[in-house]
């Protein structure tokens, strides 16, 4: 028997409240590094294995709290934060790493439950992002960190009903998280990523925008993505798992913006509809000189090349900026990552 549930979770606040419609459909943003790197746990019960992850010269270790490691649908706090905090940098307004907002309104715009479940599950999930700890040599935003920190500073409910729901939240983001926000190292997130049901279709939509973006396909091999979305899985059942999900989307269509086929021992991803939107401004990106890559390496010591041009590209794509000279533009933008190390 064929199970019929949809992959997506159902939308849970189909007419918004008009005075909060300007809050909660701002553009969901996510920052880069933790788009690129497994900060979050797919476990659906509290995970407190540590973890730590390897990449080239760059390596990251996740540690718990006694309330588990902070988990992918945690993360929705962070989206919710730094597309808060874009929205008032766009519009000419200085921000700060501590923010007030209402919990009703973080709660409708990731498409969360408003009871008091859903309010409890808000508690345990900043008690997560507080309590899980990070420790890396990851630059973000052009900085280098070699301490321990949490994903948020602090978490603190200003005002709470009779019943126990939340009404004023305040939050501390984390110089991880601001420093992201500060240099614009953040990506634009389809807000169809609110319903996607499964932890891990979130993460390999994630890793997709970071990796694809507009460029017409990414390969990435079946070991490397396990790792890359911090799955426990053995390689046999992870690709157990993709396959489900490719069969899932062929028939439903829910995953945004991105496509997945397995061939051979890789996993491909290609934007959807990417003869209508990639196609004219991935040509005029194209580089036509061949020391492009060398140049780049020598004004961003220490970076991997391939990771900036991806960031470069999905940033040229996400601002619509018309570029004349693709080798020029891209080596100004590895000259500017290459000097917030000095």
């Amino acid at each position: 028997m064929t199970n019929a549930r949809s992959p997506l979770l159902p939308d849970r606040h189909p007419q918004k409240d008009l005075f909060v419609c300007d809050i909660v459909d701002a553009v969901p943003k996510g920052d880069m590094a933790s788009m690129e790197h497994p900060v979050f746990t797919l476990s659906t019960k509290p995970d407190m294995k540590p973890r730590r992850y390897q990449n080239g010269e760059n390596s990251i270790e996740v540690s718990p709290s006694r309330y588990g490691l902070a988990t992918v649908h945690d993360r929705d706090v962070l989206i919710y934060c730094i597309s808060q905090c874009m929205a008032a940098l766009n519009e000419g307004r200085k921000v700060n790493r501590s923010m007030r907002f209402k919990a009703h309104d973080l709660l409708v715009a990731t498409n969360r439950q408003t009871s008091g479940q859903g309010y409890q599950l808000l508690k345990d999930a900043l008690r997560r992002l507080q309590g899980t700890q990070i420790e890396t040599n990851i630059r973000q935003g052009g900085k280098e960190y070699f301490k321990v920190f949490g994903l948020i500073e602090s978490a603190e409910i200003v005002r709470e009903t009779r019943d126990g729901r939340m009404q004023d939240v305040e939050i501390t983001l984390s110089d991880w998280v601001f420093d992201a926000i500060e240099n614009n190292h953040v990506l634009t997130l389809n807000k169809q990523y609110f319903f996607l049901r499964k932890p891990l279709e979130r993460r390999l939509y994630e890793l997709a925008r970071k990796h694809c973006g507009a460029q017409p396909k990414w390969r990435c091999g079946l070991e490397l993505l396990r790792d890359k979305c911090g799955s426990g899985s053995t390689t046999k059942e992870f690709r157990r798992l993709i396959s489900k999900i490719i069969e899932d989307d062929a028939v439903h269509d829910h995953l945004p913006d991105y496509s997945m086929n397995i061939e051979s021992d890789n996993v491909v991803f290609r934007p959807k509809g990417a003869e209508v939107v990639v196609a004219p401004s991935f040509l005029a990106l194209r580089f036509r000189k061949p020391d492009t890559h060398d140049e780049a390496r020598r004004l961003a010591p220490g970076w991997d090349i391939y990771v900036l041009e991806n960031e470069w590209r999905s940033w040229v794509h996400d601002k619509a900026i018309d570029v004349k000279d693709a080798d020029k533009h891209f080596l100004a933008f590895c000259s500017k990552r290459g000097a917030y190390q000095n």
